[in-house]
């Protein structure tokens, strides 16, 4: 245990979950049944000058289904949608050097978390037909404590080949649960850092992508920056998937 440097042990190094604190990050990151809305807003930053050439806002909505037979495991169905701005004016940009700037647009993410012997093991699907990913089992996810707070951090290291060639790229997210808030913006936040290929559309190089993001859980209750840009151009992303049978037809 490693304490602060005021009164009392406030932080505490890694430590196994249990079937509390994994009821806990699921109703987190997922809810409970009913769909869930993860905003995120941040910055896209050149490698290695740290020169921020875009912003980038979005959302990932997610449900929760959890096998009847197994208290121990959850599966997460979500979409994520995310659009880049200018960072002078805030506009989206749908160009940029006469390139098309495409948005982040998954149209499902298929995820399972099984509890075991005190790990969180995941696994990840996503594409379709030739194109279709699936990533794990991992056993990635750090839980520690802080304070009366959880911290669940997600690291993700990938290196892989695909049909454009060698693929590699780091990310992390941290998610907190403020015990002492009840409401969900508050009570639920996260941050999230990428190292990657920069977006396609700028040319060759790596970037630093950086945000931070909180729950809600209405779509009304986004803000209309990014809700507006949804109900106007990507209408499927307002909800996550109903059901498996969903995004199986989407694999197709």
């Amino acid at each position: 245990m490693m304490e602060s440097p005021g009164p009392g042990a406030a932080w505490t190094g890694a430590t196994p979950f249990d079937r509390e604190t994994f009821r806990q990050f699921v109703a987190m990151r997922v809810g409970t049944g009913a769909p869930v809305f993860w905003y995120g807003i941040g910055e896209v930053s050149t490698y290695p000058d740290g020169r921020r050439v875009l912003l980038i806002e979005g959302c990932d909505t997610a449900r929760l289904i959890r096998p009847a037979e197994s208290p121990d495991e959850a599966w997460q169905l979500s979409r994520k949608y995310y659009v880049f701005r200018d960072p002078e004016t805030n506009a989206v940009i749908k160009e940029y050097n006469g390139k098309p700037a495409p948005p982040i647009a998954y149209p499902y993410q298929y995820l399972t978390f099984r509890l075991e012997g005190g790990r969180v093991v995941t696994s990840v699907e996503q594409g379709a037909g030739a194109a279709l990913v699936r990533i794990g089992p991992l056993d990635n996810f750090i839980l520690r404590r802080l304070g009366p707070d959880l911290v669940v951090s997600t690291p993700l290291f990938l290196n892989r080949e695909t049909p454009r060639g060698k693929y590699e790229a780091y990310e992390n997210y941290d998610f907190f649960l403020r015990a002492a808030e009840q409401e969900p913006r508050r009570r639920y936040q996260m941050a999230w850092n990428r190292f990657a290929d920069q977006p396609a559309f700028l040319g060759p190089g790596r970037a630093m992508l950086q945000m931070i993001g909180w729950r809600v859980d209405r779509f009304d209750d986004l803000p209309s920056t990014i809700r507006d840009c949804i109900v106007q151009d990507a209408p499927m992303w307002k909800e996550p998937p109903k059901d498996l049978d969903e995004i199986r037809a989407l694999q197709k």
